[in-house]
């Protein structure tokens, strides 16, 4: 879903930000199956189709290609660095992390929950793009 949410929000930047290849993979997830059902129709109340989507599990070859990596919890961070060997917070972010005034950093993850943890997790994930949005400015900025 965050892949999906992330896209649709850049699509309507200007570039570079509309531009940025954005990928997601799942700490447990395996290669190739399509999204959950309840993935596809919290996206689809939103305007967004995900039905052709297909899970990618993580690697360190897809982490190591990657500009920046946000994670929906502590322990997807975690997962990351262990795989990479990199302790430094230059490129590894919470997806919540810019949110200013947020208690709550980490989105649940709902795999194998039911549909209104899936409606929870988008809503936490489409409150953290404008702050994504705008650290991808920053690190990315638009050529004069």
């Amino acid at each position: 879903m965050a892949e999906r949410l992330l896209k649709h929000a850049l699509m309507a930047e200007k570039e570079p930000l509309n531009q940025l290849e954005i990928l997601s993979a799942g700490v447990a997830a395996g290669n190739g199956y399509p999204a959950s059902s309840n993935s596809v129709a919290a996206l689809n109340k939103v305007g967004i189709d995900l039905n052709d989507h297909l899970t990618t599990q993580v690697t360190e070859a897809l982490l190591n290609k990657a500009n920046y990596i946000f994670g929906m919890t502590r322990g997807h961070i975690e997962s990351a660095r262990y795989m990479m060997d990199e302790q430094d917070n230059d490129r590894i972010f919470l997806m919540r992390e810019f949110i200013e005034g947020v208690e709550n950093l980490e989105i649940t993850d709902p795999f194998g929950r039911g549909f209104a943890d899936y409606e929870n997790a988008r809503d936490s994930m489409v409150e953290a793009i404008p702050s994504l949005i705008q650290f991808l400015i920053i690190k990315f900025p638009k050529e004069s």
